[in-house]
C-alpha cells in the first residue's frame, strides 16, 4: 500500500482532545513478483496514538493486496501497549481496509479476549479515513469493558 495517510470521524475524549494517531514507521516488502497486478506485499508499521486510546508505539503487520498501482485492500493485526480511558494493558486490533489514489479507509475490532491488565475484558471497534498527505489521522473508537456499557462513542461519521 502506498505510504499511508488517513482522516476520519472525530471522537473526542472528555477533555475534548481529538483522538489521533501518526505513522512512525512504514516498511513494506513485496511477496512475489513486483510490477504485476494483482500482487501482494507485507508491511510493518509503528503507530503512536493519543486521545481515548494512548499508546506511544504500537506494532502492526499488514498483508496488502494491490489490484493496481494505487488501489487495493489490506488486513492486519496491531499489538497495542498503552491505555484506554486511563486503564493500562495490552490488546490486539484486527484491521480491514481499502485504499485508492485519494486515501485509505479502515475498520478495526478489538480481538476478543486479547486484553490484559487493566484492559482485560475490553471490547470495541472503530474506524479511520486517511487522505494522502495528512501526517496525523483522526480515529473513532467505541469500546466497553465486560459488564459495562459503551465507554466512549464516536458521535460523528
Amino acid at each position: 500500500m502506498p505510504t499511508p495517510t488517513h482522516t476520519h470521524p472525530s471522537t473526542t475524549t472528555p477533555a475534548s482532545t481529538a483522538n489521533r494517531f501518526t505513522f512512525k514507521d512504514w516498511e513494506e516488502h513485496p511477496v512475489g513478483p513486483e510490477g504485476v497486478f494483482p500482487r501482494l506485499a507485507r508491511a510493518t508499521v509503528t503507530n503512536a496514538f493519543t486521545g481515548v486510546l494512548t499508546a506511544p508505539a504500537t506494532t502492526c503487520t499488514y498483508t496488502v493486496a494491490y489490484a493496481g498501482e494505487s488501489t487495493g485492500t489490506f488486513t492486519g493485526m496491531e499489538l497495542v501497549t498503552g491505555s484506554v480511558d486511563g486503564r493500562e494493558g495490552v490488546f490486539v486490533l484486527e484491521e480491514h481496509g481499502t485504499f485508492d489514489a485519494t486515501g485509505t479507509h479502515c475498520r478495526f475490532t478489538v480481538v476478543p479476549g486479547s486484553g490484559t491488565g487493566g484492559l482485560a475484558g475490553l471490547a470495541g471497534s472503530g474506524s479511520f479515513a486517511h487522505r494522502y498527505g495528512d501526517t496525523s489521522v483522526e480515529y473513532a473508537f467505541d469500546h466497553a469493558f465486560d459488564g459495562g456499557g459503551t465507554a466512549a462513542a464516536d458521535q460523528s461519521a
